[in-house]
């Protein structure tokens, strides 16, 4: 499976009237792929809303992606306030696909642009820290690789409260089980968005 995530930046009190337009875009019967999670930016980059989909091959992927590219309001998009960013990734092998479910109301989206040829090692490094993190690692929701311009990975984790966020993180940097050894020497610069769930979002 591959993914798409699309994320809306508009002004602030536009955010509901955006978050409404984009449901509509992914729920017309034009839409392919499947709606995964949809959020809001709460702490970090502001006033955003960000969509994951996922599709089931290349094809499918690329007919939404030339849907939105020569549509005159992409997402519902209706004026020049609003700027759109549409990426491809695909999953680290040995994680599962991205499914509906109920992690808590809060997400956090991390960003890692990485080192030439940073993406394999990466891989590798997480594949080992994975399993023995694991009381950590069940929050993980997805680690996507771009598929186009600079190398970057995008994980997404799911939380019920920032304490129960910081509590893990604090015993597994402790404990030496993360962050996943060999990992982070690859990262070039990272940034992280805490999200709050749209009412239409299937990752709760």
């Amino acid at each position: 499976m591959l993914y798409e995530l699309a994320t809306l930046a508009c002004p602030l009190l536009e955010q509901d009237s955006v978050s409404a337009c984009a449901h509509g875009w992914v729920s017309s019967v034009e839409a392919t792929g499947k709606l995964l999670g949809a959020w809001r930016t709460e702490i970090g980059e502001l006033s955003r809303i960000v969509v994951l989909r996922g599709f089931e091959s290349t094809d499918e992927l690329q007919q939404e992606r030339h849907r939105a590219l020569t549509a005159e309001q992409p997402f519902g998009i209706t004026g020049a306030s609003i700027q759109l960013a549409m990426e491809s990734y695909e999953l680290f092998p040995f994680l599962p696909d991205v499914e509906p479910a109920t992690f808590g109301d809060f997400y956090e989206i991390r960003r890692y642009w990485l080192k030439a040829g940073g993406i394999a090692p990466t891989i590798r490094a997480w594949e080992r820290a994975v399993g023995p993190a694991q009381s950590y690692t069940s929050h993980l929701i997805a680690n996507l690789y771009a598929l186009d311009g600079p190398p970057r990975i995008t994980h997404i984790w799911g939380f019920t409260s920032l304490e129960e966020r910081m509590r893990l993180r604090r015993q597994h940097y402790a404990e030496g089980l993360w962050p996943p050894q060999g990992g982070p020497e690859q990262i070039d610069r990272a940034t992280s968005t805490i999200c709050l769930p749209e009412t239409w979002s299937p990752l709760r």
